[in-house]
């Protein structure tokens, strides 16, 4: 039978465009090489829903591909300052520098219309006391503004598929964390918290903005321990690169301006009153998604670069081939997400004793055996396939596709922190409770 699957999975035909020999891909998608017959059978609307976020994509890409050849410009100059994250001085620097100050500038707009509803609000309610209408309207504005107000970061509590670990908690961890952030110029981080997504970030949280990283073990399951590192190397170049999308002046002004594009959204006409109200609330509208894009646009090139950098430091800290082996692994992350849903369903819908064990035992490494049978000629199909589509994480993300070809391009960078077996032991015996805590969470969904 082994013989038999073995024969199935090697058979070789002629590709029906070009002629090539073409291997069966077995349970993956067969496809030719040679000229890319079937290299993305799939029919898929991936376009996302409203017209501002299928422009921010659309402006991510081609964004992406502008810098990506000028920071390509600038290396073949022998220029290696944007490559380690100082940028060149003048030419374009200024004009991000001015882009930058504008999206500020818009988003202390923002926030003064925040501001000046509260005012007006309170000014209503207490001069027009006990007149018509007025002290009604100015609760309405003061309502607006409690909705839009500036907000910060909060951790999740009392969460237990999200826990919240701290250095008491995982002493070697944060020792791991601490030496990746020393290496690409920043400190570590207060917080960690964990849970079963396919993704992993950093931000800031409360008012004294204190720093916490995200890991979701949908995607660190999936890495080897070199490229978590990789990982790790990305996520805290954030920090020593910079954002100005990431800065909370700005991503309140984000905030606020699509909690405006909720209020104001036009509604199902069912009747004549809702045809009038979304006339009335159309100007406004469309002033709203014309902000949102213009701060789109005078943030998208700084948080590209940002990511480009991250990149960058993630090499410094893991090697070359690790970070573009952890673009290969986000290249898969839907197909993870997916293994991820069918244990889930398989937990809860298991028949009497078929499946006596617990099911969250073993789950991170079922997932984990699942990337790890991904064959090469499937990754090296998902890559053509994110050119086609300009596949990104998100739309302040370059395609991956160039993010990947920018780290394969050139001399090959070594690792400054390379995680042996014992370390990655100890970093696993730290983090077994949590795993077992959000695997039993997440079969249990």
């Amino acid at each position: 039978m082994t013989e038999t699957a073995h024969a199935v999975a090697t058979a070789v035909r002629d590709c029906p465009e070009c002629g090539a020999s073409v291997a069966d891909g077995g349970r993956y998608v067969t496809w030719c090489a040679a000229c890319d017959w079937n290299v993305d059978p799939e029919v898929r609307d991936e376009e996302p829903p409203g017209r501002v976020e299928r422009l921010r994509r659309r402006l991510a890409r081609r964004g992406g591909e502008q810098l990506l050849a000028e920071l390509t410009e600038t290396e073949d100059r022998g220029t290696s300052g944007d490559a380690d994250g100082a940028g060149p001085p003048g030419g374009r620097g200024g004009r991000r520098g001015a882009a930058g100050g504008l999206a500020v500038g818009l988003a202390v707009a923002v926030h003064g219309v925040t501001l000046a509803l509260l005012v007006g609000g309170l000014w209503l309610v207490v001069a027009g006391w006990g007149e018509g209408f007025l002290p009604a309207f100015g609760a309405l504005g003061i309502g607006l503004a409690v909705v839009l107000r500036p907000r910060f970061h909060r951790l999740p509590k009392g969460e237990t598929h999200r826990p919240v670990l701290r250095r008491p908690d995982a002493p070697r961890l944060f020792a791991l964390l601490d030496e990746v952030a020393q290496s690409v110029g920043t400190t570590g981080v207060d917080t960690v918290v964990i849970d079963a997504d396919t993704n992993a970030s950093v931000s800031t949280y409360g008012v004294r903005q204190r720093r916490v990283l995200h890991i979701g073990l949908g995607l660190w399951e999936i890495l080897t321990p070199q490229e978590r590192i990789a990982l790790l190397g990305h996520e805290f170049g954030h920090y020593s690169h910079g954002d100005t999308r990431r800065g909370l002046l700005v991503w309140n002004a984000f905030l606020s301006l699509d909690t405006w594009r909720y209020t104001l959204a036009a509604q199902r006409a069912e009747s004549l009153t809702d045809h009038f109200v979304n006339v009335v609330t159309a100007p406004p509208r469309l002033l709203v998604d014309g902000l949102l894009v213009l701060l789109e646009h005078l943030t998208l090139h700084d948080s590209q670069r940002a990511e480009y950098r991250a990149d960058s430091a993630a090499a410094r800290t893991a090697g070359t081939d690790a970070a573009a082996g952890l673009m290969d692994r986000l290249l898969i992350s839907d197909g993870v997400t997916g293994e991820l849903a069918r244990e889930s369903v398989a937990a809860r819908t298991r028949i009497g004793g078929a499946r006596r064990e617990d099911p969250a035992e073993g789950l991170w490494g079922r997932l984990a055996a699942h990337a790890a049978s991904v064959p090469e000629h499937e990754y090296e199909r998902l890559r053509r396939v994110a050119e086609r589509r300009g596949h990104q994480v998100d739309s302040t993300h370059p395609p991956t596709h160039l993010r990947r070809r920018r780290l394969t391009r050139g001399a090959r960078v070594e690792a400054r922190i390379v995680c042996a077996p014992p370390r990655v032991a100890e970093v696993d015996a730290e983090l077994a409770e949590v795993r077992r805590s959000v695997a039993r969470e997440l079969v249990r969904r």
